[in-house]
């Protein structure tokens, strides 16, 4: 297993959330709405999701100013993201690295509909806990963020392999929890999300099914 990094934490902190009322706002209906991660989930009402998913010039840069110092990423590099959703990291990649070979692929159709029009060509429609269209270390960074806890177990011990596989470097973030506190309001919060693991045992996971990668947690504190 790899280290675990500060990525993309100083950016998820950004945002203010409002737990309860999100839970007390017949959450079990906007889950199956969320879950069917279409039009409603990436630019409709914030019950269903994001509230509107759009693009910001910079609000990725950072984490791509990061990624590259990190794993040493240059024109020549290659980078696979895992749930792209509108794939906005993987164009700001491009921007400070524009010979940089990307793919990325997504279950959301809508989401990738809604990429940047100078990437969607490499973006693609495919599920994260079936197999890769790819051959081993095809690529020089794999990454995955905010996506690997909305599958389940059984999922995960296909996607995590999966991104070992095909990748050199990996790099995996997701949600997680430390105490009752940040569990509650992680409950609250999360419309998607299927496995609910504090940090010891999404390390635990991760050593069972011989990730290699890095990782990084984000906390609804």
């Amino acid at each position: 297993m790899g280290e675990k990094v500060n990525i993309v934490t100083s950016l998820h902190q950004t945002t203010k959330r409002e737990y309860l009322a999100r839970m007390m706002d017949d959450k079990a209906r906007c889950m199956e709405v969320a879950q069917q991660y279409g039009p409603d989930y990436w630019d409709g009402d914030r019950r269903y999701g994001y509230g509107g998913y759009r693009f910001i010039p910079g609000r990725w840069q950072s984490v791509a100013r990061a990624l590259i110092d990190r794993y040493q990423l240059s024109e020549s590099s290659s980078v696979l993201d895992v749930g792209c959703g509108k794939g906005f990291l993987l164009y700001e990649l491009k921007m400070l690295l524009p010979e940089l070979k990307i793919a990325g692929f997504d279950v959301s159709s809508h989401g990738i509909e809604g990429a940047r029009p100078e990437i969607r060509d490499s973006l693609f429609i495919h599920r994260a806990q079936e197999r890769y269209p790819y051959p081993d270390a095809s690529f020089d960074l794999v990454i995955s963020l905010g996506c690997l806890h909305n599958l389940r177990l059984p999922e995960l011990q296909i996607a995590i392999p999966e991104i070992e596989r095909v990748g050199r470097s990996g790099y995996i973030m997701l949600e997680s929890y430390r105490d009752n506190t940040e569990l509650f309001n992680l409950q609250c919060w999360a419309l998607t999300a299927k496995s609910f693991l504090e940090v010891d045992e999404w390390c635990w996971l991760y050593q069972k099914l011989e990730y290699t990668g890095d990782f990084e947690f984000i906390f609804f504190e």
